[in-house]
C-alpha cells in the first residue's frame, strides 16, 4: 500500500531552520510528483512546495519562495523540505502528499495520498 511518513518537525526559534522528511513506500517513487502542505490554526491548508517526478522541477508559492527548498532522493524514496529563516507564521502541521496519478504537472491537478503530518512550531 501507498505510505507517506512525514517527520522532522519540532520547536525552533525565529530565524532558525528545520529539515522535514517524507519517507515513502508502496509505489514507483520516481513516477509521481510530491508536494508539501501545511495547515495553521484558523487557516486553510495550503501548498508550500512541489517537486516533479521526471525532471525534479520545483514549484513554490510566493509565501515560501526563497526560504523553502524541496528536494528528492530517489535512492531513498524520500522527499525533503528544507525550511530556513523560519517565522512564527510558519507554525503549522506539515503534510506531504503524492500526486494521484502519474505524469501530471507540478503542482499536479490532484493529490491522492497524504502523510500523517508533523508539527512545526516557531517561537518568537
Amino acid at each position: 500500500d501507498v505510505q507517506l511518513q512525514a517527520s522532522g518537525g519540532g520547536l525552533v526559534q525565529t530565524g532558525g531552520s528545520l529539515r522535514l522528511s517524507c519517507a515513502t513506500s508502496g509505489f514507483a517513487f520516481d513516477d509521481y510528483a510530491i508536494g508539501w502542505f501545511r495547515q495553521a490554526p484558523g487557516k486553510e491548508r495550503e501548498e508550500v512546495a512541489c517537486i516533479a517526478s521526471s525532471d525534479a522541477k520545483t514549484y513554490y508559492p510566493a509565501s515560501a519562495k526563497g526560504r523553502f527548498t524541496i528536494s528528492r532522493d530517489n535512492a531513498r524514496n524520500t522527499v525533503y523540505l528544507q525550511m530556513n529563516s523560519l517565522k512564527p507564521e510558519d507554525t503549522a502541521i506539515y503534510y506531504c502528499a503524492r500526486e494521484r496519478v502519474p505524469g501530471g504537472t507540478c503542482p499536479p491537478l490532484e493529490y491522492g495520498y497524504w502523510g500523517q503530518g508533523t508539527l512545526v512550531t516557531v517561537s518568537s
